[in-house]
């Protein structure tokens, strides 16, 4: 069968390049490997399940929200804290979205295939028994938990953030090596569960390339929440003494825990795809080399997503996808704005940002203001119970854009939209100070930032402060 488009891989990207070809008339297959159907990590391994896991845990243990009725006659239950527990809505959730995934194929006549693909030349394909011939392919086969020395993943109690979610019983502790986002997702999660966390990074600081505000507020929330931190400091060697797991660390110091999860990055899956047939470079960590329009080193494939490296997020994956197709076939589209890009982190809190950070703006010299607003101080913050999280908006001195916006707290992932959207339309402080927002909402925590900033201009003779 000869096709225009033939896809590799049915998550975020792959789907989304699939969809957008078979809209403008083109012929379309996409190979779909796993059996559960498409959807691709984020969907079976990845997005949706850790997401899918903390609010469970929100939900069955009352985390963080206790004290709000203390004293008052009501009480949480705590019966349902097994693993069987935090993982009874995975099935749920993946079986949906993989439908929803598959209808969406069939509704705009995508022909999808499951099997494993391998490229026979530049043009031809096999999947399974059948050979498909296209002029143009997509790579997006995504990634998978990179597994490094010195731990033994034959061993059943060290997991990746793949295996974790095939856990049978919950641990007493649990070492969480790596301190990037799925480590600090997953570390929450299971603190809230009641697990003993020990979380070691080789950086000096969690989640590094959040503005300092963010990640110092964050760290802080998770050590009050009993999540022990072992910064600077690496895992030198492991071993088993009976039913436990000791960590030797750089430090010295030894850790003794039931399980240990490591996350340590992630390698494109790109192996057995038979890509030197085709003539597609990859690098090192078997991510494909592209160039802006998503074109490999062979000019009729192109590659999208997790398999082309950073940012590694779904939601651009699928605006990759998207562009891929329209550069494939001459299709003009309007650009997107990367630039003005929200990066969530659905840890407890969640923390999200959109734009650069305080100090890479004074880095770079650029004249700006800085306000906050606490959620302790916002009515819908105290009646939820958010008393740690805070808005952070950058401002430029001179012109009073918004240049970034940085949140942690209780549904940041949603709020965060608000400063994107005024970042991207050009927007200045005076949008916050003159619209009416609805009371009580945690989205007037904008307007009271604002008007901090406000009166830190005023002080520096830039501008008076308005009543609030």
């Amino acid at each position: 069968m000869v096709y225009d488009l033939v896809v590799l891989g049915g998550g975020p990207a792959g789907e989304k390049a699939a969809v957008a070809a078979a809209y403008f008339g083109k012929k379309v297959a996409l190979i779909e490997r796993a059996k559960a159907g498409p959807g691709g990590a984020t969907v079976h391994t990845g997005t949706l399940p850790s997401k899918t896991l903390r609010e469970t845990a929100l939900y069955l243990t009352g985390f963080r929200r206790q004290g709000l009725y203390e004293g008052l006659g009501l009480e949480l239950k705590d019966e349902n804290r097994s693993a069987q527990a935090l993982m009874c809505r995975l099935p749920q959730i993946t079986r949906t979205q993989a439908a929803q995934i598959k209808a969406n194929l069939d509704r705009h006549g995508v022909e999808l295939v499951q099997g494993s693909a391998q490229f026979l030349d530049a043009h031809r394909i096999q999947a399974g028994d059948q050979i498909l011939e296209a002029s143009h392919f997509f790579i997006a086969t995504g990634s998978s938990p990179r597994q490094p020395p010195p731990f033994d993943f034959s061993d059943p109690e060290i997991f990746d953030s793949d295996s974790i979610l095939a856990l049978e019983h919950l641990p007493e502790s649990l070492a969480v090596i790596g301190g990037g986002v799925i480590g600090s997702e997953y570390a929450c999660v299971f603190a809230a569960f009641g697990v003993k966390i020990e979380v070691v990074e080789r950086q000096s600081r969690l989640l590094s390339f959040l503005d300092d505000d963010i990640s110092d507020a964050l760290m802080d929330t998770m050590r009050r929440d009993g999540i022990q931190l072992h910064l600077d400091d690496g895992v030198q060697s492991i071993a088993r003494d009976g039913g436990d797991l000791v960590l030797t660390l750089t430090s010295g110091k030894v850790l003794r825990v039931d399980k240990a999860l490591i996350s340590a990055g992630r390698l494109g899956n790109t192996q057995g795809l038979g890509l030197e047939a085709a003539g597609v470079a990859v690098d090192d960590r078997g991510l494909v080399k592209v160039d802006a329009s998503y074109k490999s080193s062979a000019p009729h494939i192109y590659a999208g997503g997790d398999v082309v490296g950073r940012p590694g997020l779904a939601s651009t994956a699928m605006e990759q996808g998207r562009l891929a197709v329209s550069a494939m076939f001459g299709i003009t589209v309007p650009e997107r704005d990367f630039e003005a890009l929200p990066s969530g982190i659905y840890t407890i809190p969640e923390a999200c940002a959109c734009g650069p950070t305080e100090r890479e703006l004074r880095a770079q010299n650029v004249p700006i203001v800085v306000g906050k607003s606490y959620m302790r101080h916002n009515s819908r913050g105290q009646i939820i119970g958010d008393t740690d999280g805070f808005v952070k908006l950058i401002f430029h001195q001179e012109t009073q854009r918004l240049l970034a916006t940085h949140i942690i707290a209780e549904r940041a992932t949603e709020l965060i939209h608000v400063g994107q959207a005024v970042m991207r339309l050009g927007g200045t402080l005076n949008y916050f100070i003159e619209t009416v927002m609805s009371y009580p909402s945690l989205t007037v925590a904008y307007k009271y930032a604002a008007y901090d900033a406000l009166g830190h201009l005023s002080q520096v003779g830039k501008r008076p402060s308005p009543l609030a």
